[in-house]
């Protein structure tokens, strides 16, 4: 219900009169609700995201109808300005590049809290992964090298699987249709003065649960891939998808890895109730990573593009036809594995600032973007934890 009156008004305890904001998005402010001012600001966003797509009842492309699944998670990769496709090792492998799972040793577990647009959405994640498998030799089968050495032959059975969760939200949205006393749709003068109790809450939330497995291929060669279920709510609509990402990892050198992942690589259907069939386009993301010793410490720059299949032109960097481009990067010195300090740039142009400290089992890391001054929509701050559970019972090949 959308409502409207003809003239512009504030509505308090001691007060009647509604202003033609609230009455256009239906939220009210009174007592102790004042604090749903903010809510207008989520109505306005969450109308433009989902007004189109929940009425149209139909099947099509839908711009940025994934872009809560490109946000990204954990504070190291944020830091870095989401540039993280090739240097992906850890539990969070199973968002940004499924192959690079294939190199944790112990289980992982990671969480991540952020706040955006002055605390009105929140953006949470958890990720659990487990290592499966182990290398080994075997004399029977011999390789000859460079050399002319014969080699024992190495089989790659390392393997590692893993779920991440993610959910974008906003929480207690006003819902003020009980308002409309005489069911014509707005509220007005004519349905007298409004009844506040009748006013019931909801939560906008997009959820993402992606199932991972990687497996090594070589020596320098990994693999893997995601099963990702889609579920986003808004008031009385909801949708449910399913996707699939496919990512490689090649680490030629020790220095170097090149990474790719490819999102959503057979269009992913989301189905509202409504009738109407939203398509996500495939996104593939590309990047590569180098480590090299300094100052006592590793220095990592690292560099990401997103090529993106859906027409963008306004919102990104370059374009050509349907085919966008959105290059981001950063660079991280971590000093002796101790403190990490990181600066990215990020593919919505936006500057990124991080640090991380390592403990014996426990990662805590930082990451801060700043958004452009006049849009004041505040800057965000993440935090996340990776907890290692690094015990010679549970590393990789003790099962």
């Amino acid at each position: 219900m959308v409502s409207r009156v003809s003239r512009p008004s504030f509505f308090s305890n001691n007060d009647c009169r509604i202003s033609s904001i609230e009455k256009k998005f239906g939220f009210f402010v009174s007592g102790d609700l004042m604090k749903s001012t903010t809510y207008v600001l989520a109505a306005i966003l969450l109308w433009s995201v989902f007004a189109v797509p929940i009425f149209a009842g139909d099947t099509y492309v839908a711009k940025y109808a994934g872009e809560f699944m490109a946000i990204g998670v954990g504070g190291r990769a944020l830091g870095l300005g989401g540039a993280y496709v090739a240097l992906a090792n850890d539990v969070t492998a199973g968002y940004w590049n499924p192959a690079g799972l294939a190199r944790i040793n112990y289980p992982e577990f990671s969480l991540m809290h952020d706040e955006r647009f002055g605390s009105l959405v929140n953006f949470d994640y958890a990720g659990v992964a487990f290592p499966y498998g182990k290398n080994d030799t075997s004399d029977v089968t011999a390789t000859i090298d460079e050399e002319g050495i014969s080699r024992p032959a190495v089989n790659y059975n390392a393997a590692a699987f893993g779920i991440s969760v993610i959910r974008l939200g906003v929480d207690g949205i006003p819902d003020t249709r009980k308002l409309d006393t005489n069911g014509d749709g707005f509220y007005t003068d004519i349905d007298g003065h409004p009844d506040i109790s009748q006013i019931t809450f909801f939560n906008a939330a997009d959820w993402a649960v992606y199932f991972s497995y990687a497996q090594q291929h070589s020596e320098h060669l990994y693999y893997g891939a995601s099963v990702k279920l889609i579920r986003r709510n808004i008031g009385d609509f909801h949708a449910t998808g399913i996707g699939f990402d496919l990512g490689a990892l090649y680490t030629p050198t020790d220095q170097l890895s090149l990474g790719v992942n490819a999102q959503d690589i057979t269009t992913t259907l989301v189905a509202w109730n409504t009738g109407t069939n939203e398509l996500i386009s495939p996104t593939l993301k590309v990047g590569g990573a180098y480590l090299f010793e300094v100052f006592g410490g590793r220095l990592g720059p690292v560099f990401d593009t997103d090529v993106r299949f859906e027409g963008r032109k306004f919102s990104t960097i370059a374009h050509v036809g349907p085919m966008s481009l959105d290059p981001h990067g950063g660079v991280e010195f971590d000093y002796k594995k101790v403190v990490a300090l990181r600066v990215g740039y990020n593919d919505v142009k936006n500057l990124t600032l991080g640090a991380g400290v390592h403990l014996r089992k426990l990662d805590i890391d930082y990451s801060f973007a700043k958004f452009n001054g006049d849009d004041q929509l505040g800057n965000s701050h993440r935090i996340s934890l990776r907890l290692v559970i690094q015990e010679d019972k549970y590393r990789r090949g003790s099962e």
